[in-house]
């Protein structure tokens, strides 16, 4: 004998209304950044005071920029050693090009 279909019922679908289209924003084409060229490495040194300082013809001499100028501009990495209670600070400031 032949199966007998039993009726499923579908949930109503709001009275056949039909549903506003479903609005997509477009998500923005990612642009990779061009990649950032750095000078050659040179220590400075900070002190409690946040003054830094260059090794420059055998003298510590005062540097314009603060370390926290420096990351702004450049790669900054703090180096192990301390000398008399001086962080040092290895700094490559960014290439303009």
């Amino acid at each position: 004998m032949a199966q007998r279909r039993h009726f499923n019922q579908r949930p109503a679908r709001g009275g056949g209304r039909h549903a506003p289209p479903v609005v997509r924003e477009v998500r923005p084409v990612y642009v990779k950044p061009a990649p950032k060229q750095y000078g050659k490495p040179f220590v400075l040194m900070e002190d409690d005071a946040k003054n830094t300082f260059e090794f420059i013809g055998g003298a510590w001499t005062p540097y314009a920029l603060s370390i926290a100028e420096c990351r702004a501009g450049g790669e900054v990495t703090q180096l192990a050693q301390k000398v008399n209670k001086m962080t040092r600070y290895q700094v490559r400031l960014e290439v303009g090009g």
